[in-house]
């Protein structure tokens, strides 16, 4: 039998691809098809990241003093390094994350555009000068890096979250230690290589693959990590937070329970159009992603009707196959917690009115896949409408006015994104006043953020404290620095 070789992937740390201190390592298995290893990944522990981050340390007084425009011009050449390699970046992100290759190009050219946008912001990114009474004294403020940031990363956008927030720790002068998730870490080690090709001095960068529960915590407690910018998950980011220092900043985009509320003006095509997009599209593992429908009773019928009818159109499978739209949850654990919830759902008494069963014959048989669901006859305490599911999961929620729907939309603990589909626009405007979000929508996908807009959530969805993307995205990884000159 004809066998394929498995690439053993390094660390980078110090401008070096180095083995774990464990002498372990782990495999990257493709979700479409478990047979497929796609590599075998360094297994680090608490040595490896007390060597990235002392790397760091060392880099920092060097990378701070650097020029901007020398730091942008490293950025710059990073993007094209991604731009020229997208094909290839792109199907080896699929492989390992499951969606369709055409979302991993656009995610792979989007995370060149957001390191080419960095570039540009952080040398505009100053402080301010301040009038004052007395004419022989100037007082203003300059913007100093932090120090060594910790980058945590989720698996679902594996390129372009890390983008985001290692190009505005860059730019501003910060070192970073990077720790992907152990779902994704070979296009991690690309983002990496391409810094790494561009130029960048050692140490600045360092990366470390692993499970969180072998070097998590020193990534957070080490008494010279002056910030964490994580995403993931609520009870991931809370652990982080309580456990980091008062002088250490956090940064926590955490999980939602999206919803779009669908009132009785609306366009049934188009909401249903937009609840497929929202919801099922990267096969629901969004953080932002439509989770739950609140709909007026007037057009309930004929929504979920068109809803139907959309879902059914939908193609499961492999993202290499032309025409699909739903690909592989990412990984067992997924696969089980998607499964579960809507046995959960049926249980609670819940209406299954499409979809929900796990795919396993033929092309199937090998992956994590799994029909999209839809549940109608949903109440507000359902735990399907409630939790996060993050899977190919709706809920339908019926209501009889606005009122209804704005109370039940924000009586959940999370408030990352929301969407109304209306033709009112006074009810739109209405809507984005009440509605408990950070990222809100008329007549739009729950999904989705530019990069020069700042996003992140309220509630349980993240810390509120500094937002990600945009020109704002920059203020994270900076201090000010009141300075009083009299002469």
């Amino acid at each position: 039998m004809l066998t394929t070789k498995v690439e053993t992937f390094s660390n980078y740390i110090n401008g070096e691809w180095t083995e774990s201190v464990s002498q372990k390592t782990f495999a990257n298995i493709n979700p479409a098809n478990t047979e497929d290893i796609v590599g075998n990944f360094q297994a680090s522990n608490e040595e490896d990241v007390k060597q990235a981050i002392d790397a760091a340390i060392e880099a920092f007084p060097s990378w701070a003093a650097t020029s901007p425009s020398k730091r942008a011009a490293i950025l710059n050449k990073a993007a094209a390094i991604l731009e020229e390699n997208a094909d290839a970046l792109a199907e080896e992100l699929t492989r390992e994350e499951g969606k369709h290759v055409s979302d991993a190009k656009n995610e792979v050219i989007r995370s060149a555009q957001t390191l080419r946008f960095y570039a540009v912001e952080g040398q505009t990114f100053t402080g301010e000068t301040f009038p004052n009474d007395d004419p022989n004294m100037k007082v203003s403020t300059e913007r100093e890096p932090l120090g060594v940031i910790s980058v945590i990363t989720p698996w679902n956008f594996p390129i372009s979250i890390p983008s985001r927030k290692i190009a505005p720790a860059l730019i501003t002068g910060n070192t970073v230690v990077f720790k992907p998730s152990s779902d994704t870490p070979l296009i991690a080690v690309r983002l990496v290589e391409a810094l790494h090709n561009a130029g960048i001095p050692k140490g600045v960068i360092n990366l470390v693959t692993g499970k969180a529960s072998d070097v998590g915590d020193l990534l957070v407690t080490h008494p010279a990590i002056k910030a964490v910018t994580f995403t993931g998950s609520t009870a991931a980011g809370e652990d982080i937070h309580s456990k980091s220092s008062f002088t250490t900043r956090t940064q926590m985009e955490l999980g939602g329970k999206n919803p779009i509320i669908v009132m009785d003006d609306a366009d049934v095509e188009q909401a249903a159009t937009l609840t497929v997009n929202g919801g099922f599209s990267l096969t629901g593992q969004a953080c932002t992603g439509t989770s739950r429908v609140i709909v007026l009773k007037e057009v309930k019928n004929a929504y979920v009707e068109k809803l139907i009818e959309k879902t059914k159109a939908l193609k499961v499978g492999n993202g290499f196959e032309a025409g699909v739209k739903i690909g592989p949850l990412a990984n067992a654990k997924q696969l089980k917690n998607v499964l579960n919830y809507i046995e959960i759902g049926k249980e609670d008494g819940a209406t299954l009115v499409y979809g929900g069963e796990q795919l396993t014959d033929g092309e199937y048989s090998k992956g994590y896949f799994v029909k999209p669901a839809i549940f109608t006859d949903v109440r507000p305490s359902m735990r399907i409408a409630k939790e996060e599911i993050f899977g190919p999961v709706i809920a339908i929620i019926e209501v009889n006015s606005y009122e209804e729907a704005i109370e039940i939309a924000n009586d959940v603990e999370y408030g990352l994104s929301a969407s109304i589909i209306t033709n009112n626009l006074k009810t739109a405007h209405q809507f984005t006043k009440d509605i408990q979000a950070g990222t809100v929508k008329v007549n739009r996908t729950t999904t989705g953020n530019l990069m020069n807009a700042p996003f992140g959530g309220v509630k349980r969805s993240s810390t509120s404290t500094f937002r990600e993307s945009g020109r704002v995205g920059l203020e994270f990884f900076t201090q000010v620095k009141t300075v009083y000159v009299g002469y």
